[in-house]
């Protein structure tokens, strides 16, 4: 039964009594007078410190009555806002505190100077909620690489910006401004990107291109099949769950709220001006939430694999059957003229048996492409093809994690 206003002293100390009986089931008795434990313990513990008087009211009066923020403070507070319109009172209060100032006073207090001084519109606040994250254990144990919507310049060019995060640290690899999305562009991009941080283990994109031939899901392009030759294990998102690249659609959103919607660019090259520094602001300066206001640079290592200038030969198992594949991705297998991808055209890859008699695993280097099934009816002039295998993200490459 819940407290009654009249006799609520009483109602306590008949629980307390009954509590501290030896062998008293406290849990059973706070359900029966429709009381959480917590309550229970309390009045308990006043009980046996106070007696009857410690189970009376007592006065919700503060003992100490809350200052007003400096103004110092507060100008400081407004600064970092007017400086970072996108941030709120817990990046503002980690900024402060970074800069040495001391007393900085709690997120909420700061969020209400920002209402108070009209920095935060309600309806904005309203959007926000908390989320449920997952990320891989390392740095460097996988990127998530994409396009941010593409935006027209001052010059009428399009800019089509490639953002690469680590998935561990959230720290931007690489911002560049690009003039489109084919692989011919984003292949030197993403060299620079590999000499200067290493290699990741493996890198999570959508079905797009210039990842992903968006008519054919999983099939590979010459872009995916140069990661799988550096040994970085390809992970495809799932068609229409763009969640799956959730850090990245978090970043995106970052970018155009602190500092696309705010500047025009006049050509590709204005464009990476401004991706630098903010790139850099957004490593080394902004707190992130989800790293406990910590900032992504704290978080992130450089790979300890160096990105390779010159290949090694491919190599494969003395037990593997090894075929060499055309310029227009065709091979001969077992008497069948068989069809990979294209992207595979001039290299060589190996087949191996699986437990199923016909049913052959093909590899291209250390990954699993695909599956070449030879189980099917037909005469010899019947093309063979090799089945995409599923590049879901389901975990880390088996091939090992830097130490």
């Amino acid at each position: 039964m819940p407290w009654k206003e009249c006799d609520t002293v009483s109602l306590r100390r008949e629980l307390v009594e009954l509590a501290l009986a030896e062998g008293a089931n406290v849990a059973a008795l706070c359900r029966r007078f429709g009381v959480s434990r917590k309550t229970a313990y309390k009045w308990k513990a006043r009980y046996q410190a106070s007696g009857v008087i410690g189970l009376r009211d007592r006065s919700r009066r503060p003992h100490r009555y809350r200052c007003r923020t400096a103004a110092a403070l507060e100008a400081a507070a407004l600064a970092i806002r007017d400086a970072h319109p996108a941030w709120g009172g817990r990046k503002i209060r980690a900024r402060l505190q970074s800069r040495g100032h001391r007393q900085v006073p709690a997120a909420s207090t700061l969020t209400a100077i920002l209402h108070r001084q009209g920095r935060i519109r309600r309806e904005e606040s309203l959007k926000r909620q908390e989320l449920t994250r997952f990320e891989y254990p390392r740095p460097n144990d996988l990127w998530q690489m994409d396009f941010k919507g593409e935006f027209k310049m001052v010059n009428g060019r399009w800019c089509y910006p490639l953002t690469v995060l680590d998935d561990h640290s959230r720290y931007s690899l690489g911002l560049r401004a690009c003039a489109d999305q084919r692989g011919r562009t984003v292949r030197p991009e993403l060299t620079g990107v590999f000499r200067r941080y290493g290699l990741p283990w493996a890198m999570l994109m959508d079905h797009g291109t210039p990842w992903s031939v968006s008519h054919t899901p999983g099939a590979w392009t010459k872009l995916s099949a140069w990661l799988l030759r550096l040994d970085v294990r390809v992970i495809r998102g799932r068609p229409y769950h763009p969640q799956t690249q959730g850090k990245e659609e978090r970043f995106h959103r970052t970018l155009k709220a602190e500092l696309l919607q705010w500047r025009s660019m006049n050509t590709l090259a204005h464009a990476q001006r401004l991706f630098d520094p903010w790139r850099r602001t957004y490593n080394f300066e902004r707190p992130h939430e989800a790293l406990k206001m910590a900032t992504p640079a704290s978080r992130y290592r450089v790979s300890l694999r160096a990105y390779p200038e010159k290949l090694p030969p491919l190599e494969y198992g003395r037990s593997d059957a090894v075929r060499s594949v055309n310029p227009v991705g065709q091979f001969h297998f077992q008497g069948r003229h068989c069809k990979t991808s294209e992207a595979f055209g001039g290299e060589r890859i190996a087949m191996r048996p699986t437990a199923t008699d016909g049913l052959w695993d093909v590899y291209y280097a250390f990954h699993r492409i695909g599956q070449l099934d030879l189980r099917t009816a037909g005469g010899r002039s019947r093309i063979a093809r090799v089945l995409p295998a599923s590049s879901e993200p389901s975990g880390l490459s088996s091939r090992g994690q830097d130490p």
